[in-house]
């Protein structure tokens, strides 16, 4: 299979292209898929299934599935494709529904890596904030404090003199070229965030070339109900902090998470900071060899073009018992140890990827999602597996008690309110959602076990 990164297929305006595609894969964004649209017309329904859209910021079934977008208040700017939302390919595993690509971040030798632990600056500390109008409001206090602790460096852009927001204790180096913000990196101690912006890559750069990163908690957390910023994008997202992967998928001691508007926890935290011996630390899933592992799995395993088959539980093959005869028995049994469901094992398995080996099936809490769900338990949410628990077998292995089971298009599906005794499933299946939620229903959460160091592929997905 090959894949090329394309901005406009061969073709344009409403004729249908004719003859094979010279590609399998069509790697584009939101601004590509707009220039397609016009250049393809018609052409591009047809094409869909071999487009994947390079995301920051993710974008959710319900944002994605433009006649309930728009009937239901989520129609947005950016989404509205009606694609499998697996398609949407994001920098982050910070949205499930999504597929996470990542990007590489450079990876140090051991060498290199002792070099920068004998060389580092203990009271050294580098801010993330390129630009002047990022210093501005507030930064003041915990400035003041990490100044009576360290020595400042920013990197702010400038042309002819020194922004005025930018304190006259920081030693400012001006915008730096890649190769001199690594060496900044790697003498000092501490990266430290603004709250701004969001989820970019500095962060990994920092901490893998021996700094600990240091960034802002948001309370309440930020999203598009609050937040200019992420009003308008296809997202219901919460963001907790900065950045939210290297809070919950790093943590101490690379990562701390505070208050900022604490005094006395920020100043804790720079003392902690100080005292805090750290190496060098990059995530395997963004080596270069685990972004490899990830986009080819990706590339030999999803298949939008293919129509998924309905699942039908009653056609699964089942032990047989001894006159010959099918036992009905269940397709979900009790994990040991756990709250969860998996697959069982004498029912022979669908073809399915991620396999369904991986399943684990979980019941959220009301005004709980499906990301949340899992990952309270340790798994992450898997919506390629929600067409094998939309049906009432799961339900009943759930012990659901269940008055009427309707089949309805909701992104909350498949789920059931326990005070109504209502059950639904769910009827479209480009709106099954693991972000979904609503405050009256319990929801059915299909997740998965992960790899450690690459949350994207499950343990037998390999």
């Amino acid at each position: 299979m090959t894949a090329r990164f394309l901005g406009v297929p061969p073709g344009r305006g409403s004729c249908p292209l004719t003859g094979p595609l010279p590609f399998d894969l069509i790697y584009t964004d939101y601004h590509g898929m707009q220039q397609m649209k016009q250049h393809m017309g018609l052409s591009l329904k047809k094409h869909k299934c071999h487009i994947r859209v390079i995301d920051t910021f993710g974008t959710e079934p319900a944002y994605n599935h433009e006649e309930y977008a728009t009937l239901h208040g989520y129609r947005t700017n950016w989404g509205y494709w009606n694609l499998n939302a697996r398609q949407y390919m994001t920098m982050f595993p910070h949205t499930p529904d999504n597929s996470f690509m990542g990007f590489v971040s450079e990876e140090l030798n051991e060498t290199e890596k002792k070099s920068i632990q004998q060389n580092k600056v203990n009271n050294m500390a580098v801010v993330y904030g390129k630009e002047a109008s990022m210093w501005k409001q507030g930064k003041d206090g915990f400035l003041q404090i990490l100044h009576n602790y360290m020595e400042v460096h920013g990197t702010v852009y400038y042309e002819t003199q020194r922004p005025p927001e930018v304190p006259a204790f920081v030693k400012n180096h001006g915008l730096l070229p890649q190769h001199e913000l690594q060496q900044l990196l790697r003498k000092a101690k501490l990266f430290i965030g603004f709250g701004f912006p969001y989820e970019g890559p500095a962060p990994l750069e920092a901490i893998a070339n021996g700094c600990i990163f240091l960034q802002p908690k948001f309370t309440p957390p930020h999203s598009s109900l609050n937040h200019e910023f992420f009003r308008g994008k296809p997202t219901s997202r919460e963001v907790s902090s900065q950045h939210p992967y290297a809070e919950q998928y790093i943590g101490r001691p690379h990562v701390m998470t505070v208050d900022y508007n604490n005094s006395l926890e920020f100043d804790s935290a720079i003392r902690e900071i100080m005292r805090t011996q750290v190496e060098p630390y990059l995530p395997y899933e963004y080596t270069c060899e685990g972004m490899l592992e990830r986009v080819h799995a990706y590339i030999q395993h999803q298949d939008f073009c293919s129509l998924e088959p309905p699942f039908v539980p009653t056609n699964l093959s089942r032990p047989e018992s001894a006159g010959g005869s099918r036992v009905p028995g269940p397709l979900f049994v009790p994990l040991p140890n756990s709250t969860a469901l998996s697959w069982a094992s004498n029912v022979t398995a669908p073809a399915a990827w991620p396999p369904l080996s991986s399943l684990r099936l979980l019941v959220s809490q009301e005004g709980q999602s499906c990301v949340e769900t899992c990952r309270s338990e340790g798994f992450i949410c898997e919506p390629a597996h929600f067409r094998f628990i939309n049906n009432k077998e799961a339900l009943r292995r759930l012990e659901v008690q269940c008055d009427v089971v309707d089949s309805e298009v909701n992104h909350i599906l498949p789920a059931f309110s326990v005070l109504r005794r209502e059950c639904g499933l769910q009827r479209e299946p480009l709106l099954f959602s693991c972000a979904g939620y609503s405050p009256k229903y319990r929801r059915l959460c299909p997740c998965r076990d992960f790899r450690r160091g690459q949350v994207a592929l499950c343990r037998d997905c390999l």
